[in-house]
């Protein structure tokens, strides 16, 4: 894909093309079909995967875990038929926005 912005967009809409197919002949269909449960467990799979890999400092290794846990993310949203632009404006709001500030006030309205 020539505008590497576009790709989670694309993503976004061939996981959601998926949502209702075989799921014998379709990955996303039998995650879709076995919930939040199976989905959660393959992001945690992938993240310890990317862990790994980041500390065996292979740098190829972590952009293709990195790669599995972003699509199981995305798997996630569209699950929960949340748009990943949510996040990327949740991502957005925070620019400009210490860290600590951030999460600080995440654990007062929490």
């Amino acid at each position: 894909m020539e505008n590497n912005a576009l790709v989670l967009a694309e993503l976004a809409r061939i996981i959601e093309s998926r949502k209702n197919e075989d799921v014998k002949s379709s990955y996303v269909a039998s995650l879709f079909s076995k919930g939040t449960d199976k989905i959660c467990g393959k992001m945690a799979e992938e993240c310890m995967e990317t862990g790994l890999a980041a500390k065996m400092d292979d740098k190829s290794e972590i952009v293709y875990e990195m790669a599995d846990l972003w699509f199981h993310c995305m798997v996630l949203l569209a699950h929960h038929n949340i748009d990943h632009d949510q996040v990327l404006q949740e991502l957005a709001r925070r620019f400009g926005v210490s860290g600590h500030v951030e999460k600080a006030n995440r654990t007062t309205t929490a």
